[in-house]
């Protein structure tokens, strides 16, 4: 057991909501944080003891400013800041509102940077303290349909690098990220769709609870990125070096299984003000899906493989 002061941003659903109830279970000092109040008072309920909620929007400096504040007056310092506080667009881009993509950016990177902005400051000041990013392996590697999301965790990916170099003269501030995968958490069936179909999480899909135990790891022995999801290094690697197959296969795969076939009409979803809680769903893909998922992909690289033997003999 620990007494930690943790402030969680994004704490009222998915992956916020599962480090909330990890550290109370360990005894942490909690301060929940997210927009929509009521679903940080169910989230209290569930962690037990009497955590600190704060209702602010990150995109927001002075609420996010506030939310240090109230932390450091009712417990005296901060320990540790974890950042999941995300939304999400699918549609062309083309086809999103700039208004939407925008908004997207302002909280997933902007945001994140806003909580980075006040956590290094605090902890600095306290001369310790590790900050926790979010990350994804969107971060990594590029799906269409996803282009607002795409861009603002890339961008977080190089300000949490930045920051991790930044720190090293304080030797007892960190800076870490957990790089997740696909989660089942609402945040795919509350984004904004101008893509027809309701969003689902593609397969492999892990609980939030995986993601929320790294970082607990994260929180008790500091390191750079721990990437949860069993297949993102592979992606990763096919991203990287075969980037004309992955090219050629990103985009049925996507319409496949990050779509589901649930019509749905255009609508800005949780992007602008918070929606109510609704953990998980009906529509994540089945594991026939994702034995399919698996079996394209060993034909896919086999088949390039293939192609690459024979490229090679033929400039030979």
């Amino acid at each position: 057991m620990s007494e930690r002061v943790v402030v969680i941003t994004g704490a009222s659903s998915g992956i916020g909501r599962a480090a909330a109830r990890a550290f109370a279970a360990r005894g942490d000092r909690l301060v929940l944080v997210a927009r929509g109040e009521a679903d940080l008072h169910k989230v209290a309920e569930e962690c037990g003891g009497t955590p600190l909620i704060v209702p602010a929007d990150v995109t927001r400096r002075a609420e996010v400013d506030a939310v240090r504040d109230a932390a450091v007056e009712r417990f005296g310092r901060i320990d540790i800041w974890s950042d999941s506080a995300a939304v999400m667009a699918y549609g062309r881009f083309e086809d999103l509102p700039a208004e939407v993509f925008d908004r997207v950016i302002a909280t997933d990177l902007i945001g994140t940077a806003n909580v980075a902005r006040v956590a290094l400051r605090q902890f600095r000041h306290q001369q310790r303290g590790t900050l926790i990013l979010c990350s994804s392996l969107l971060a990594h590697i590029t799906a269409p349909y996803m282009s607002a999301y795409v861009t603002a965790k890339w961008g977080l990916r190089g300000l949490a690098r930045t920051l991790a170099q930044e720190v090293r003269d304080a030797p007892g501030v960190r800076v870490c990220t957990v790089s997740l995968g696909s989660v089942d958490t609402p945040i795919y069936t509350s984004a904004a769709n101008y893509a027809g179909f309701v969003g689902r999480p593609p397969p492999p899909v892990d609980r939030p609870e995986r993601v929320a135990a790294a970082i607990l790891r994260q929180a008790d022995r500091p390191g750079r990125e721990i990437s949860v999801g069993p297949a993102n290094r592979l992606i990763e690697l096919g991203f990287t070096t075969m980037p004309w197959v992955y090219d050629a296969l990103v985009t049925p795969l996507m319409r496949r299984f990050g779509l589901s076939r649930e019509p749905i009409s255009r609508h800005p979803g949780n992007v602008f003000g918070p929606a109510a809680r609704s953990e998980g769903g009906p529509l994540r893909p089945t594991w026939r899906q994702v034995t399919a998922v698996a079996t394209g992909g060993v034909a896919a690289a086999v088949g390039a493989a293939a192609l690459h033997q024979a490229f090679r003999r033929a400039t030979r």
